[in-house]
């Protein structure tokens, strides 16, 4: 049986090169497959591997004392989720570009809560408003029941989309994403901003519809892996519409315009129907490359 890793942690790293050379020597050692992302500012990694294999590493990987009280989120996997290893040294785990004497979640970041307590408040009918910051297309497959969507393309533009959260900014907020890191990072935006009530999700979405599958999110939830979306039982429909015919889809493609290549849900229907493009100006670019 095969298992997926998902874990992050803000922490001071200072020699990310040797300790992304320490991650590919175990990712190495124990065959695992996936992403890992190292900056002076944390770690940020998604892996599958054997079961047995996986745990070994967790184990192996927490005797750096930096890392051992990493929160780490496990899903059963198929040995298909990743085609190979890579690990890479970036200026940051999750790509903002905001100024880091505004932002740094490791000094200072909204208040966690649990999914229990999350549950809690959809129960109690609490006056808050979800924030998904998740990119606009993971949003489109699944999400939080009365979700605000920024509608970011990349975690960047999130201070593109200010404008448009300003009237949450005296109301009680709570910012989710996959696994927590990039709601970390925001939320801590939010905060810079004058959001006088911000709290995150601990461990992100995955870690709610884990706890609570069937319950509040509506749909599936996207990975970035081969899986694409996953769900974890319980209860569900099918929230996703293909773009091109509105049906009920929660099947992901990319453009065949090269010049485009946007990351968008398609039926099967349409896909059978040849059509492959996101949009009319994209298929009449096909069209005249003689590729449809």
């Amino acid at each position: 049986m095969h298992q997926v890793l998902l874990f992050y942690k803000y922490v001071t790293v200072d020699d990310p090169q040797t300790l992304a050379e320490r991650f590919r020597v175990l990712m190495k050692k124990y065959e695992l497959l996936g992403r890992v992302i190292v900056a002076e500012e944390g770690v940020n990694a998604t892996l599958e591997g054997l079961t047995e294999n996986t745990e070994k590493f967790i184990k192996e990987l927490f005797e750096d004392s930096r890392l051992s009280d990493i929160a780490v989120r496990r899903s059963i996997g198929e040995g298909k989720s990743f085609r190979r290893l890579s690990v890479k040294v970036r200026d940051e785990i999750v790509s903002t570009k905001f100024d880091k004497g505004e932002v740094d979640p490791r000094a200072k970041t909204a208040r966690k809560i649990t999914p229990q307590e999350l549950r809690f408040w959809y129960e109690k009918g609490k006056d808050f408003v979800v924030v998904d910051m998740r990119n606009d297309y993971e949003f489109q497959s699944g999400h939080f029941k009365n979700s605000v969507n920024p509608k970011l393309s990349a975690s960047r533009d999130l201070p593109n989309a200010l404008a448009k959260l300003e009237p949450l900014k005296n109301k009680t907020v709570l910012t989710v994403c996959t696994g927590g890191v990039r709601c970390e990072k925001m939320s801590a935006y939010l905060q810079a901003k004058g959001f006088n009530e911000v709290y995150q999700l601990e461990n992100g979405i995955h870690s709610y519809m884990e706890k609570y599958p069937g319950k509040d999110f509506l749909g599936t939830l996207y990975t970035f892996d081969n899986r694409l979306v996953m769900d974890f039982g319980g209860e569900r429909e099918i929230i996703g519409k293909c773009r091109l015919c509105s049906g009920q889809t929660e099947n992901y493609v990319n453009c065949a315009n090269d010049e485009c290549h946007l990351h968008f849900l398609l039926c099967e229907e349409c896909l059978q129907g040849g059509r492959e493009a996101c949009s009319k100006k994209c298929e009449e670019i096909l069209l005249a490359k003689g590729e449809v």
